[in-house]
C-alpha cells in the first residue's frame, strides 16, 4: 500500500499501453529442503482465474506425509545452525538479496497474482513493491539485532553480570491467506528469517502460486536448503497437521476468526505460542464538519481495495444525521463511477470476488440486508459487462440497524454497510458494539475530537483522517475476536525470538551461600 502513492505516473502509462497478457501459470511442486518434490499422494489442485472461470494452472495437493518431511527438513536445517547460528548481518545478505530477486520479478508475480486471486493489476504491482520493502525492513533489524545481543541488565548486586540473549524460537509454522497472498506470507516469513528461523509456510489453497515462487526465488538468493519450506493444500489436509505439528516451536496464522481458533487450539495443546490475525468488522466515523469528498475517497479505498477482501475493512460507516443525505448522494456516484471488470486491465480498480464459493457467500448477504430491510442504495449485481467471473457491482446499504448481520458479520467481499449517529458518544457506543477489533477510523476536521475518539476505539489499529495505509515498520493486529499478537515493526521480529538470561558470577570472592547478606 505505500507504494501505490507512488505510482500514479505509472498507472497513466499503463493505461495508455492497453491490457496486459495473462502469464503462464509456472508447473511447481512442493518446495522441502530446498527442492522441488511432488506431493506423497500424488494429487493436485486446480488454480482457476476468478476472472474466467478457467483452469489456469494446478498446484500440488499436500497431506500429512508432505507436512512431516517439510517440518522434518526444516528442524534438520534448525540442528545444523545452518541459518540459526549466522549474524543478523549474514541474514541480511540473503534477506535483501531475496528482495531483489522478487523486483526482478515483479511483472511476472504481479501477472501469477492478479490470474490467480483477481486483485487489479496496479494492486498486484504495488504489493509487489511492498513485499521487496518488507524484505529490506526486517533486513535492518536482523543487523541492528546483533548490536542488541548481550545487553545488560543492572540488578542492583556489583557480584552478578546478567545480560540478556535473543535468539531463534526454532522451526515455526507460518499459515497464510489469499487477499494478499505474497504480501501476507511476506509478513510472516521476513521476521521470521530475520530472526534465525526455520519455517514451513502453507498458504492458502485458493492463492498459493506466489508463494511457490517466493520459495524458488528465495533458494537462488542463497537461503539454505531447508530454512523456507512451502507446502500448498486444503487447509484440513496440509494446515491442520501443520498447527497441531509438536516439533513447531511456534504457530503464526492470519485467516478467518473460526479457523484462527482451531488453529489456536491445536498449537495451544503442545504448549505452543501463536499468533492470530483474525477477521474484522471495522468501522469508520465520519464527522458533520468533514470534507465529505475526501471522505467518500476513503471510504471507497477503506471498502473496495482488494475488490473488498481486507480484514481490516472499513465495511461499517457511521455518517453524522446532519450531513448524511448529501454523503449518500455522494457515496452513490462515486461507487458507481469504480472501473470493474478485467483485472489485467491497467486502470481496472475492482476485479472478481476470488472464488465462486465466496462469490455465492457475498450475494448472499446482499440479499440478507434486503431482508431484513436495510436500503440498497446502490450495487448488489453482476456488471453488466462481465457475463462470466465472479464480479459483483461496489455495494452499497444504508439505513442498516445494529442487530443486522449486515453491519455485525464480516462478509470479506465489496459490500459496505452505512448507518448514522447524533453524538461523539453514541458515534463510538456503535463502533465498539463489535466482537471484532482490528481497525477503526475517524474523519473530522477537529483535532482534539480525533484524539478522543482514537483513544475510544476498542481495537488495534486507528486510522484518523484516512482508512487503510499500512506500513510495514507499524504494529498490525487487533483484540476481541480480531485475534491476539502483533505483526509487523520491530513487534514482529520480537514475535519470533526467544530471550534468554545468562547470569555470571564475576566476583573474586567465594559465595557464601550460608551468609544472611548473600541471600538473593
Amino acid at each position: 500500500m505505500q507504494a501505490a502513492a507512488n505510482s500514479l505516473s505509472q498507472q497513466s502509462r499503463q493505461q495508455q499501453a492497453g491490457a496486459m497478457a495473462a502469464l503462464p501459470i509456472p508447473a511447481r511442486e512442493l518446495f522441502i529442503n530446498g527442492r522441488w518434490v511432488a506431493p506423497v499422494r500424488g494429487k493436485y489442485l486446480d488454480v482457476v482465474c476468478p476472472a474466467t472461470e478457467a483452469v489456469i494452472g494446478r498446484i500440488p495437493a499436500g497431506t500429512r506425509e508432505d507436512v512431516q518431511a517439510a517440518v522434518a527438513a526444516a528442524v534438520a536445517a534448525h540442528k545444523s545452525g545452518v541459518w540459526a547460528k549466522t549474524t543478523g548481518a549474514q541474514r541480511a545478505v540473503v534477506l535483501r538479496a531475496i528482495a531483489q530477486k522478487v523486483r526482478d520479478n515483479k511483472t511476472a508475480l504481479a501477472n501469477y497474482e492478479t490470474q490467480d486471486m483477481g486483485k487489479p493489476i496496479d494492486e498486484a504491482e504495488w504489493d509487489m513493491d511492498d513485499v521487496a520493502g518488507c524484505l529490506d525492513y526486517y533486513a535492518d533489524l536482523a543487523e541492528k539485532l546483533d548490536a542488541r545481543q548481550g545487553s545488560a541488565i543492572d540488578v542492583g548486586m556489583e557480584e552478578f553480570s546478567v545480560t540478556v540473549r535473543r535468539e531463534p524460537l526454532g522451526v515455526v509454522g507460518l499459515i497464510t491467506p489469499w487477499n494478499y497472498p505474497l504480501l501476507m506470507a511476506t509478513w510472516k516469513v521476513a521476521p521470521a528469517l530475520a530472526a534465525g528461523n526455520c519455517c514451513v509456510l502453507k498458504p492458502s489453497e485458493l492463492a498459493s502460486v506466489t508463494c511457490l515462487e517466493l520459495a524458488g526465488l528465495a533458494g537462488e538468493a542463497g537461503l539454505p536448503a531447508g530454512v523456507l519450506n512451502v507446502v500448498t493444500g486444503l487447509g484440513a489436509d496440509a494446515g491442520a497437521p501443520l498447527s497441531s505439528h509438536p516439533a513447531l516451536a511456534k504457530v503464526a496464522f492470519t485467516g478467518s476468526t473460526a479457523t484462527g481458533q482451531r488453529v489456536a487450539q491445536a498449537a495451544i495443546a503442545n504448549l505452543r505460542p501463536a499468533t492470530m490475525e483474525l477477521g474484522g468488522k471495522s468501522c469508520l466515523i465520519i464527522f458533520d464538519d468533514a470534507d465529505l469528498d475526501k471522505a467518500v475517497e476513503w471510504v471507497m479505498f477503506g471498502a473496495f481495495w482488494t475488490n473488498g477482501q481486507i480484514c481490516s475493512s472499513t465495511s461499517r460507516i457511521l455518517i453524522q444525521e446532519r450531513v448524511a443525505d448529501a454523503f449518500y448522494a455522494k457515496l452513490k456516484q462515486r461507487a458507481q463511477s469504480i472501473n470493474i471488470g478485467d483485472p489485467l486491465q491497467p486502470g481496472c480498480r475492482m476485479g472478481p470476488i476470488v472464488s465462486a464459493a465466496q462469490y455465492e457467500r457475498v450475494r448472499g448477504y446482499v440479499q440478507i440486508g434486503l431482508d431484513e430491510g436495510a436500503t440498497l442504495l446502490t450495487g448488489g449485481r453482476r456488471p453488466p459487462r462481465t457475463p462470466r467471473g465472479h464480479f459483483l457491482e461496489p455495494t452499497v446499504f444504508i439505513n442498516v440497524a445494529p442487530h443486522m448481520r449486515l453491519w455485525k458479520e464480516e462478509i470479506f467481499g465489496p459490500v459496505l454497510s452505512v448507518s448514522t449517529f447524533s453524538s461523539e458518544q453514541q458515534a463510538l457506543q456503535l463502533a465498539n458494539d463489535s466482537e471484532y477489533g482490528l481497525g477503526g477510523a475517524v474523519i473530522s476536521a477537529d483535532a482534539e475530537r480525533c484524539r478522543r475518539v482514537a483513544e475510544g476505539l476498542e481495537c488495534g489499529i486507528v486510522w484518523v483522517n484516512c482508512s487503510q495505509p499500512c506500513f510495514c515498520q507499524a504494529p498490525w493486529g487487533g483484540v476481541k475476536s480480531s485475534g491476539f499478537g502483533r505483526e509487523l515493526g520491530e513487534w514482529g521480529l520480537e514475535n519470533f525470538l526467544s530471550v534468554k538470561q545468562v547470569t555470571t558470577y564475576v566476583s573474586d570472592k567465594p559465595w557464601d551461600w550460608y551468609s544472611p547478606q548473600s541471600k538473593l
